[in-house]
């Protein structure tokens, strides 16, 4: 891919996003999330690769769709309520319609079929703009359309997907697919408290993509894209595989680390919502997630390969220090600690 294109591709992205982000009027942010979509295809597609293609084609048919349910619905809003404005949604049928078409933007169940095969067939870099920067203007949409939503239909959609993202990463050996999954499962999470605080979704959703970033830059850095070779990347780089280690155990939510705080405040505004039994079945099904996040990190720091590699063990390698990375990691470490200060601003 030339240099122009990527460049285009980019630029056209970040155009998108911000068009659909600071809209009001449904036109325009439909106008964005189609600027979005025709930008992203050649950036998943420039590899040639046959799965890489099919990833392209089911990425755009499922969007083109997605895309499709949103103009419906804001002109059958329209119709009726002759309002066009985003937070006005008031008709029943444009609501129902909205929250399926948002759920295939996002790939929340049971619309996330496309989100792991795509994820597949992308490369480390494109996965995570489909992972984070790809999932900003629907989350946006959502979060101006929260109060006009079906709150059983968020809330099932929600706990169905923190569910199969456990579920479906517990057999997983490619890393693009587990923290495909991951995403779902997340996602699930700022679904199901969207309603009652969006801030806490918002919240939720910045740590999501700080955490999620910092997984994807290690992982492309060590060029690990299976278990079999995060078995092996110890030996080029044992501290920044140390690092990823806690970074996963931060997405998973575990306690001293960033990750544990969204899922506490989720859990505690539940409860405050005498919604317990939710609160309780969400915690439950996280631990499905903790699994695989916890056999992530053992295969990347504490496991040795099974049989010896062709190439010998590099303990000293120069490596240029990663800034972004390092910054990133500290973030998603420890951030904790802040949360008060955070708390006061949300």
């Amino acid at each position: 891919m030339s240099p122009y294109t990527k460049s285009i591709s980019i630029l056209s992205l970040l155009l998108g996003t911000t068009i659909t982000i600071s809209s009001n009027h449904w036109m325009m942010a439909w106008a964005g999330l189609e600027i979005n979509t025709l930008a992203i295809i050649p950036l998943i597609s420039k590899s040639h690769h046959p799965r890489a293609i099919e990833a392209a084609i089911k990425y755009f048919l499922v969007q083109a769709v997605a895309s499709t349910l949103v103009l419906f619905s804001s002109m059958t809003n329209a119709w009726f309520t002759g309002q066009w404005d985003i937070t006005q949604l008031h008709h029943p049928t444009s609501c129902l319609l909205l929250s399926t078409a948002i759920a295939m933007k996002l790939g929340l169940v049971p619309f996330h079929f496309w989100f792991p095969e795509v994820l597949q067939g992308s490369s480390l870099t494109t996965a995570l703009l489909l992972s984070t920067m790809m999932k900003f203007p629907p989350v946006t949409i959502l979060l101006l359309t929260s109060h006009s939503l079906n709150p059983t239909l968020l809330t099932t959609m929600a706990i169905a997907s923190t569910a199969l993202g456990g579920w479906m990463g517990l057999n997983q050996t490619q890393v693009r697919k587990i923290l495909a999954f991951s995403s779902i499962s997340h996602l699930g999470w700022m679904a199901i408290i969207i309603i009652y605080n969006p801030k806490l979704t918002l919240l939720a959703f910045y740590l999501y993509i700080l955490m999620t970033t910092t997984v994807f830059l290690t992982l492309n850095t060590t060029k690990s894209l299976k278990l079999s070779t995060m078995m092996t990347s110890w030996t080029k780089t044992p501290m920044l595989n140390a690092t990823l280690m806690l970074t996963l155990l931060s997405l998973a939510g575990l306690p001293p680390l960033t990750g544990f705080l969204p899922k506490w405040l989720i859990i505690q505004e539940l409860t405050k919502q005498e919604m317990t039994t939710t609160a309780t079945i969400i915690a439950m099904l996280s631990l499905l997630g903790l699994f695989f996040y916890l056999r992530l990190a053992y295969y990347s720091t504490i496991t040795l390969p099974p049989n010896s590699t062709n190439h010998m063990k590099q303990w000293h390698v120069y490596k240029p220090t990663n800034i972004p990375i390092a910054t990133l990691t500290s973030l998603s470490i420890l951030l904790l600690p802040l949360s008060p200060m955070i708390l006061t601003t949300i």
